[in-house]
């Protein structure tokens, strides 16, 4: 919405939103045309910063740190700060386009360039869906420039849709030049197509696993024969059924437990390079997960051997024996 129309808009939704919240911050469009005094286009950057150089990027000034980022090196500027352009950068991105701390780069915005330098890196926190930019701007660098504010509107518990169509349809009567969209329609269509993403990965992992129970149970296949034999010779010499049942069973534990941690590992470690490396996402590790799927393959591999092992417990000594 245009500047001239903040304090009446702000009135207007402390009338027909009571209880909402309202985030409002200055914007504008630019597009940075130079790194450290190199050409943008003719720059070596990382493949996942490359975007930020693509087009026209959304960009502020602020007095004080946004909420939901943090500072994690340099300074923010004084409130009353007039020296030359700062701004402060997202610290991941800058470290994909090769920037640092005292780096200066070229924004053209409205036609006019401006060279800034880097006074702070900033970490984002992006999945919080509040308004975030890449790169946030000394005031008095777009000194007397013509801005648009970019608000949104909350309500608490999300609010209903009917609330949210009233507000959309009395803004557009009252101010035609606002552009009003319904961010809650972008977010469930994101959400869908998050949750159909998480449902094929399930079936994909359920498919590995079912996989892994049958090469499992091929292994422990394999070796059937032997233990048939084992079993044959080591109640001949006297061993009691307890006794068999113990040594398979403390057979199998092991083979599980060796299966269950390798899987572990090497799930683990891929998991955390696609999230960290490839999608850029954070990575938790869940040890209740870990134990349970420990459990479960210590429960599979012994009961999967045992029941295999159990023909060689009921079989008589001689007729295995006899069995070339």
């Amino acid at each position: 919405m245009p500047s001239r129309d903040a304090a009446a808009f702000r009135d207007l939704i402390g009338r027909e939103a009571r209880g909402a919240t309202i985030e409002e911050v200055p914007m504008l469009r630019g597009r940075i045309v130079a790194l450290k005094g190199a050409p943008a286009a003719e720059t070596d950057v990382e493949p996942n910063a490359r975007w930020v150089l693509s087009g026209d990027r959304g960009i502020t000034f602020s007095e004080t740190l946004p909420e939901h980022s943090t500072l994690v090196g340099g300074q923010w500027w004084a409130k009353d700060y007039a020296g030359p352009p700062l701004v402060s950068f997202d610290s991941e991105l800058a470290k994909g386009l090769h920037l640092g701390l005292g780096d200066k780069l070229t924004v053209n915005v409205l036609g006019r360039e401006f060279e800034v330098t880097i006074a702070s890196l900033r970490k984002v926190e992006w999945d919080s869906l509040a308004i975030n930019f890449v790169m946030v701007f000394s005031p008095n660098t777009f000194k007397g420039a013509p801005v648009t504010r970019l608000a949104t509107v909350t309500w608490p518990g999300g609010g209903t849709a009917e609330q949210e169509l009233a507000l959309l349809r009395t803004v557009t009567r009252t101010y035609p030049a606002i552009t009003s969209l319904r961010v809650k329609d972008a977010l469930q269509s994101v959400e869908e197509m998050i949750t159909k993403l998480s449902l094929g990965v399930r079936v994909a992992a359920g498919v590995t696993v079912i996989a892994s129970v049958l090469v499992l149970a091929g292994a422990l296949a394999s070796g059937q024969r032997r233990r048939l034999y084992d079993a044959v010779i080591l109640k001949t010499l006297g061993a009691t059924r307890r006794r068999l049942v113990s040594a398979f069973g403390l057979e199998f534990a092991l083979l599980g437990a060796a299966t269950a941690v390798f899987g572990l590992a090497a799930g683990t470690g891929a998991a955390w390079y696609v999230l960290t490396k490839v999608m850029r996402l954070s990575f938790a590790f869940s040890p209740t997960t870990a134990v349970v799927t420990i459990l479960a393959a210590l429960v599979a591999t012994v009961g999967f051997g045992l029941i295999g092992t159990w023909r060689a417990l009921r079989e008589k000594p001689t007729i295995l024996l006899r069995d070339p």
